[in-house]
């Protein structure tokens, strides 16, 4: 079943399939775990084509609908101003008769015509979803070679955090037929605004609590996210990512609240691509250099200094190209704190 919106507007690596925090998918060099499994340290990123483990994580945060003037309040039919955070907590969906989703299960996607090429993706309710009740937004982005089905199951945020909407998108194919999150000419950016429009136009969402998650390329697109919609997103969760689908990083410059992990060992995304992506947030949200050991996880320091309401944690494990053992926990947990 397919539900079709029209909407005018306006690749990197060969990565496997992963689980967030449990097994490698397909081989590795040091020893894959099978689904369930944990990743033993040195492995090497599974090859594209694995069979998906258990293991996930989530994404997004939003702009209400309404405007706002510099860093001001949002009001009624606006648009957000420079600066400031639409604070609005509903949105049109809110009291909308439509209470399922037509697009929440493999094989029956959602679609948008963004700028003349269809884009596709899955938008999956609370099972006690109600038109009354605002709820946060997940964004989850696949990595490259992944695909959106892949990324229904696999980041497994909601397991932790139920009562939330979660939208799953398709990344385009690029010319080694590996699907993922190039933005050329912004085109994931404009397909992740066209998304997050309609469903706010559909169903009742927080516009404080749009979040986005995703691993390699998908963190890459979080990346992106937190560079060009940090106005409107409240926090990302990138894991082993870069700024890759945005090199210049110099969309909003507001604040937005970032939890990212990378493999001290990555020879897929060097480690030093991480830590100039996660440079780039800590300048938006104003963060000092200075760190203490994360409460939770010991991998991972919480930045001091940063802007009040937007923290940053990064984690920097003994791993290859592969989320954290820890990620689906830790992740889960930073969302469910805003």
């Amino acid at each position: 079943m397919t539900v079709t919106a029209r909407i005018l507007s306006n690749g990197l690596f060969l990565l496997g399939l992963t689980s967030l925090g449990l097994g490698a998918c397909g081989s590795s060099a040091g020893g894959g775990g099978g689904s369930g499994g944990t990743t033993g340290a040195g492995g090497s990123a599974p090859s594209s084509g694995g069979t998906v483990g258990s293991g996930g994580s989530s994404s997004g945060g939003t702009v209400g609908s309404g405007g706002s003037s510099s860093g001001g309040t949002v009001g009624t039919g606006g648009s957000p101003g420079t600066g400031g955070v639409a604070g609005g907590t509903s949105t049109a969906g809110c009291g909308s008769t439509t209470t399922t989703s037509p697009c929440s299960k493999s094989g029956t996607t959602c679609s948008l015509d963004v700028g003349g090429t269809t884009r596709v993706y899955y938008v999956q309710l609370p099972s006690t979803y109600s038109s009354t009740k605002p709820y946060p937004v997940v964004f989850q982005f696949h990595p490259r070679g992944g695909s959106a089905e892949q990324a229904l199951t696999e980041y497994r945020i909601s397991a932790g955090l139920p009562d939330a909407i979660y939208v799953t998108p398709q990344g385009l194919t690029d010319s080694n037929g590996q699907a993922g999150w190039a933005n050329t000419n912004g085109a994931d950016i404009t397909f992740t605004k066209a998304m997050l429009s309609s469903v706010q136009s559909t169903y009742c969402v927080d516009n404080t609590r749009i979040f986005s998650v995703g691993f390699s390329y998908g963190g890459m697109m979080s990346f992106a996210v937190g560079c060009e919609m940090s106005d409107v997103f409240r926090a990302i969760a990138p894991m082993s990512g870069s700024l890759y689908s945005d090199f210049r990083c110099s969309g909003t410059n507001h604040p937005i609240a970032m939890w990212g992990s990378h493999g001290l060992n990555d020879t897929t995304v060097p480690i030093a691509d991480g830590r100039a992506a996660r440079d780039k947030i800590l300048q938006q949200n104003h963060c000092g250099t200075t760190t203490v050991p994360n409460s939770t996880d010991a991998s991972c320091v919480d930045y001091q200094g940063c802007d009040a309401g937007y923290p940053v944690t990064w984690c920097e494990f003994n791993g290859t190209h592969m989320p954290p053992s820890f990620g689906t926990s830790a992740i889960t947990a930073f969302f469910k704190s805003f």
